[in-house]
This record gives structure tokens, sequence and C-alpha cells, in this order.
């Protein structure tokens, strides 16, 4: 199968650059900004793209690709920081200007042959640079310009190098899709023959492969990633697959009864059911630091999988349903990325569990696993479903876990979703739930004067969980969110609505 290779050099748009290729179905895989040309080779990529970053060519010990990638004959796509780095390379000069670029320019088209083909002489483009070159490298010519950038991109033809100063990857760019399915398919020549159902198959052989006849344990919690997996690995090696659900004691309401009619219901595979809620909330007590929490859930994660592997098993391998948005963000992908927080199926599990761990959707999105559900033929009650964190309740109470902040938590999510499918507005936002924390407000219950905990609400709109925006859901159907929560849940006073968007928030509180 063609690909196209993303080098990572720490952008927060790295991984869009790869979401866009794919969505023009040519497979593309995200590398460390340093990968050595050796390992590049054998990818075979019909192409290279240099992601952007936070970094300046000119700054001492700035991040530097291989130098012999400009030497293996394939196509090379600089954006922003990579753009510089091509400049930089091939002796041209980058310095820093007085008119820097943050949003929106107009990008004006002066040759549309090849990276450009079939796109106005003007388009919007999204920057986000100080720094643009001063002098173009020799033997490379100008295709785009902005005011403020006489050179917005540059190309050496014959030897197939590109760059650009703005971010085609991000939505904000008009024809952004364009102009990267331009590079992968039309210069790089990388044929469109990715799609999920390619996945599939080439996932079921996969996992045949590197299991054989071992045995699998497959951590099952009901959710779409996971129950997904678990059925594609029912396909791929049948009996030799057993999945676990945990009940930790920090599952939504009535998730127990419902995950359990849901695999009993759909996917027919032999499910050890453990009831670990008594040690994994006796852990957690006096525990208020959320990346102790995901390690402490992570840890007692791992001690039932070993407990299973001893009394059902043996296993020799553990399945889980990680997703690149979890990666990411647990500071384990492979650019130089920061830790946002820790997903217990990525970084808090513990370097002593004895099983080797099968994450084939380690390189997808949400919505890819969606399509791949469809294409399973698992049902929508499944593949609708709003996502739910691994390590359940604990991330959406601010400060320690107990037994009031869970009961909180629980009724006014289950009250928050409820709604939102009565009114019709489930099918229509990504997630949607309740947090609580320490803080008390004062509130009036008859004519007495009550303290009691605030209630957020959370609900919100996106693609793949890598960027999000708050929900604009009626005021309406709000305050009836709101006047259940304070009616119906004791020792709860104030309800609050929350309006950060991913970035600069997360989706979770914690």
């Amino acid at each position: 199968m063609d690909k196209i290779v993303v080098l990572d050099f720490g952008s927060q748009y790295s991984h869009l650059i790869c979401r866009r290729i794919r969505e023009s179905n040519v497979y593309c895989e995200l590398l460390p900004f340093n990968s050595p040309a050796s390992l590049i080779k054998k990818l075979q990529p019909k192409g290279i793209v240099l992601s952007g970053g936070p970094s300046s060519v000119y700054q001492k010990g700035s991040p530097k690709p291989d130098i012999e990638i400009f030497k293996m004959g394939i196509p090379v796509l600089g954006i922003c920081y990579g753009h510089q780095l091509i400049v930089d390379h091939f002796n041209g000069k980058i310095k820093r200007f007085d008119n820097r670029e943050y949003g929106y320019s107009d990008l004006v088209i002066d040759n549309n042959s090849d990276l450009f083909k079939g796109i106005n002489k003007k388009i919007k483009c999204w920057m986000s640079h100080a720094d643009a070159a001063e002098i173009i490298p020799n033997d490379f010519e100008i295709l785009a310009h902005t005011e403020n950038s006489d050179s917005a991109a540059i190309a050496n033809r014959v030897r197939k190098f590109y760059g650009i100063q703005f971010h085609p990857e991000v939505s904000h760019t008009e024809e952004g899709n364009r102009i990267l399915r331009n590079f992968s398919q039309t210069i790089s020549k990388a044929k469109p023959d990715w799609s999920m159902q390619s996945f599939i198959d080439f996932s079921i052989k996969d996992i045949k492969n590197k299991v054989g006849d071992s045995r699998v344990l497959c951590a099952i919690s009901g959710g779409i990633d996971s129950t997904t997996l678990a059925v594609l690995l029912n396909k791929a090696i049948g009996k030799n697959l057993t999945c676990v659900f945990v009940n930790n004691g920090l599952l939504r309401l009535n998730e127990e009864i419902q995950v359990h009619e849901l695999i009993n219901k759909y996917l027919g595979i032999n499910t050890v059911k453990i009831n670990a809620e008594e040690r994994f909330l006796s852990n957690l007590k006096g525990i208020s630091d959320p990346e102790q929490k995901r390690k402490i859930i992570g840890e007692e994660f791992a001690q039932v999988f070993v407990e299973v592997t001893r009394d059902y098993g043996p296993f020799q391998w553990l399945a889980q349903g990680t997703l690149y948005p979890d990666v990411i963000e647990s500071g384990l992908s492979k650019g130089p990325a920061a830790v946002i927080k820790t997903h217990h199926n990525v970084g808090g599990l513990p370097e002593w569990l004895n099983l080797k761990v099968l994450e084939p959707f380690r390189s997808l999105y949400k919505d890819e696993v969606r399509q791949i559900a469809a294409l399973l033929e698992i049902p929508d009650e499944i593949i609708k479903r709003h996502p739910f964190p691994g390590p359940g309740l604990a991330v959406r109470i601010i400060g320690e876990v107990t037994d009031e902040k869970i009961r909180i938590v629980r009724q006014a999510s289950n009250i928050v979703e409820n709604e939102l499918m009565t009114s019709g507005w489930y099918n229509k936002v990504w997630q949607a739930y309740a947090a609580v924390g320490d803080d008390l407000a004062v509130g009036v219950l008859g004519d007495e004067r009550v303290y009691g905990h605030i209630v957020t609400v959370r609900i919100v709109e996106s693609l793949d969980a890598m960027t999000a925006d708050w929900s604009r859901i009626p005021f309406d159907l709000l305050s009836k969110i709101s006047n259940r929560i304070t009616n119906e849940i004791n020792g709860v006073t104030w309800v609050t609505y929350t309006i950060s968007s991913k970035p600069p928030a997360t989706i979770e509180p914690q």
C-alpha cells in the first residue's frame, strides 16, 4: 500500500496532516522528526511531509531531519517550520520579520500547475509564524504570496521539493485538503487505496500473524473502541480471545447491566466479569492529584488483568482499544509532544505487566473506528454511544474521589444524557457529561439556606477529540438540565455550563 510519511517537529497540527491525507484515501504515517533516512527508506513512502513546529531554524539546537531525506529522490513538502527547513537546507535565508502573520491571510497563487492545481487564484489560508524567507534558495521559484510574505509557497519542481508558509491541514485554510491531495497523489503519485475496509483486512491478517496460536485477553468497557476491537479480534482469532469487563466503581449509572446486555446481545464473545469496585475506590482515598489518580487506576487495572490471566489463562497478549488521541495526550506520540494527561491504557500501565500489548487502533481516530464498526455491522446503539474515559468518573471528579461526589456526578451525567436523548440532541454532539469538585455554593431549599456542590455541565462537538468546541444547545434545554439536577440530586445548589473549547481546554476536566 502506498504511503506518505510525516515527520513531526512538534506542531499542534502534525496529526491533522496525517488525517487530511488519509481523508483522500492515501495512507499516512507520523514519525519522529529525527527518524533516520534508512528507516524511512524501508517504509518506501511516495512522499515526505515536514510538519510545522514551535522552533526557528536559526535557533541553537532547533530540530533538524536527517539530511539524507533530501537525497532519496522522492517529493518533500515542508509546512511552516518545515518550509523554513527547506529554505535553510538549500542555502536560503530565514529571518524574523516585524510583520508577523497569525490567523487568516489572503494567499495569492502565482502558479497553479501542480501543488495548487484546480485552485482559484486567491484563497484564505491560516498563518501562524513570525519567521519567513528573506532569500529563497537558488533553483526555487515562488508559487504563491501574501501581503506580508513574498514567498508563502516555493518549489523546486525538478527535484520535487515544496515549501509552504501556511497550514493546509487546518479547516481554516480554503482548499487545504486539495493542496495535500495534490501533493500526495499528483506530485508523489501515491495511489488512493487506503480505506477502513482495507484496514480491517490488513489488521485481521496482521493479528493472525502476530498472535499465532497464543491467547488474547481483551479489556472491554462497552464503548465503541473496545467493542469494535473485540469484534475484530473475534474475526481474527476466534476461540483464542477472552474479553474481560471490570467494574471499577467509576462507571456511569447502570453501566454494568447495560454493558452485559450489549455484550450478550450483540457479540457472543466469551466475557469474564470482575467486580473490583471496593479495591479501586479504596486505593483512591485521599488522592487529589489527577495524574496520580490516573496512574493508580492504571496500576489497579493491570493487577486485575494479571489475576484474570492467573484464573482464566494463560494469556500472552492484552488487547486494548487505544486510539491516536490517547497517545498524543499521553505525550507518547512520535514527535516532541508534551504530556497533557496520562491515559491508563497508554502511559498508565506499569512495566511489570507481563503481557504483550496488542493495539490495532493505535494510529486511528475515533471517527475512523466508527467507520470500522459500521463495516463490522456493529449496531448503532453501540456506535453512537458517547465516549467515556477509561478511568471513568474519576476524571470528572475534581479533587479526592468520594462516595458523595461519585453519586452526584453519576446522577447528574445521567440527567444530561437523558435530556439530550429526549430532545434529539444526543447524536448531534460528540460528548456530554457533568463534573463535580470541592467548591460549594449557597442555595435556598424551601425557605432554608443550604450549602451545596457546584455541578459543571460539559457538552462538546468534535470530529476526532483532538479539537472540540462547546455546543450551543438551546437555553431552554440547559434550563431543564439545571432544574432537574438541582431538584433531583441532594447536595447540589448550583449548575454551571462550560464554554471553553479544546484547545486551550481539554474535553475532560482531569
